[in-house]
């Protein structure tokens, strides 16, 4: 199999309006090549596919107890961190209540995420953008991750929800779909991993600053209503889940974590995550966690609303 894998740095910068953001989200929207419901479909359907079975609880609750490493020491200048844009263009996931495509909400915060990381010292953070199908593009990311030696990648998305969850309403005229039931971000790690205790960490220092940023998880997860897409939940405190057979947390040769910022289908969460606030929140969150994963310093949450 021949795979293309399209690498671009692209920056965003981190001082971008309110009014900016929310002008680049929703501005052409109505462009979308397939309606909102597919679009959902999509991206719950590719995720069920590689779902492995759900491991015994006690296996689960073991290896999350063992999974405590010693802190990794690094030089920030020369840390390779990935930080993969979700999905791709052709194949752009799920669809918000406002029928913006899911991509575009990913780029965004990925953009931004990298500025601030290069900002921050980590200048050999790259920005990880591909094309084409979504199965191709799963591979395509982790060839590129693997090959260019990455020191740990984080895969940014936008959740949503089961069809079945989803309600119609409209939005500037045209049928689209929403589901205000459940909100919040989450964090995935696979056992199959070659570093799962590494993996493990990192995610759980974001979900930990995530919470510290007074950012709720999503718990819908382990719920009978999910159906085919509920998961182990591995750390209720910094919510993290169990998601095994995931092509890019399992093939990719270093630590590896998939961020769902926020659920796109919730009307209310959809403009938050479109809000510069929000993205600065989870920007710093991931930041702080990734200086506490090198064994950097770092400043508290309320240091860093106190200097603005």
């Amino acid at each position: 199999m021949i795979i293309a894998a399209v690498v671009a740095e692209l920056m965003l910068p981190i001082g971008a309006s309110h009014a900016d953001l929310l002008a680049d989200l929703f501005k052409g929207s109505a462009k979308a090549s397939h309606p909102p419901k597919s679009a959902a479909t999509s991206k719950h359907a590719a995720r069920s596919k590689h779902a492995g079975s759900p491991a015994p609880k006690s296996d689960v609750g073991e290896r999350t107890h063992a999974a405590r490493p010693a802190e990794t020491t690094c030089d920030p200048a020369k840390f390779r961190l990935i930080v993969d844009v979700g999905h791709t263009a052709q194949s752009d996931g799920a669809m918000s209540a406002r029928n913006v495509p899911e991509f575009q909400f990913n780029l965004h915060l990925a953009e931004r995420l990298v500025a601030k990381l290069k900002a921050e010292g980590f200048a050999a953070t790259r920005l990880l953008v591909t094309e084409g199908k979504a199965r191709p593009s799963l591979v395509a990311r982790v060839a590129s991750a693997n090959n260019w030696h990455a020191d740990l990648f984080l895969s940014i998305h936008h959740d949503s929800v089961p069809d079945k969850l989803m309600e119609d309403w409209e939005f500037e005229g045209k049928k689209s779909h929403f589901s205000d039931r459940f909100s919040g971000y989450g964090l995935f790690v696979s056992r199959e991993n070659p570093d799962f205790e590494s993996s493990l960490r990192f995610a759980r220092l974001i979900g930990t600053q995530m919470r510290a940023h007074a950012i709720k998880f999503a718990d819908q997860y382990t719920l009978p209503i999910m159906g085919k897409y509920r998961h182990d939940l591995l750390d209720g405190e910094a919510g993290i889940y169990r998601y095994d057979h995931l092509i890019v947390l399992m093939r990719t040769r270093m630590p590896a974590v998939l961020l769902e910022a926020g659920s796109i289908i919730n009307r209310d969460e959809e403009l938050q995550m479109a809000s510069a606030e929000r993205q600065d929140m989870t920007v710093n969150a991931v930041t702080m966690a990734l200086k506490q994963f090198c064994g950097l310093p770092l400043e508290p949450p309320q240091a860093t609303a106190d200097r603005k």
